[in-house]
């Protein structure tokens, strides 16, 4: 088995891509050795010292680290990766799961909002959530609120020191531009 390795903008995280499907459906975010419970995978890899994030994407697994060197940690995440995939296990076990809690739980919108939010969740699925996974990461709608869009950022970019950039500049002027409703935009 061959993992490949991919720097993120967020220098505290590395992309892995197995190169198998890591989630056919879906995305998991974990915080902690807690959350951590219902994936076999991330509890391997919440074992290594260090790691104090693991998101799993369609393809890929970014891990992010408290201190330490990747240079030191790399090995034991790629032994840690490929002795899941070679157990057979799955990578999230059965029963609810963390990616199976919809993404429209907790949004929040006002009433009469409904056709700017459909637009605003198209423009973040068709044009910010695929190149957001090329670099780790996934940005999924929570709210929109006096013209103000709240997004939940994951895997990559959550605590990336680029996202406020990323926010900002790429997401807020694109949704500027296509819903004219929307002012501002907002990381939870």
């Amino acid at each position: 088995m061959f993992i490949q390795t991919e720097a993120t903008p967020n220098p505290a995280t590395l992309k892995f891509l197995p190169g198998k499907i890591v989630m056919d459906k879906g995305t998991a975010d974990f915080r902690d050795q807690t959350d951590a419970e219902a994936s076999p995978l991330a509890s391997r890899l919440f074992a290594v010292p260090g790691v104090t994030g693991v998101y799993f994407g369609y393809d890929f697994i970014t891990v992010t680290k408290s201190g330490g060197d990747w240079q030191h940690m790399k090995p034991a995440i790629l032994g840690s990766i490929m002795e899941h995939f070679m157990s057979g296990q799955p990578v999230m076990d059965g029963g609810t799961t963390t990616a199976e809690i919809s993404d429209e739980e907790g949004e929040f919108y006002e009433d009469g909002d409904e056709t700017v939010v459909a637009t605003i969740k198209e423009l973040l699925e068709t044009r910010v959530r695929p190149a957001v996974a090329q670099d780790g990461g996934d940005i999924t709608f929570k709210g929109f609120k006096d013209g103000t869009v709240y997004l939940n950022m994951k895997g990559a970019c959550s605590g990336c020191p680029s996202s406020t950039a990323t926010l900002k500049h790429g997401v807020q002027n694109l949704l500027r531009h296509f819903v004219p409703e929307v002012q501002a935009v907002e990381a939870l």
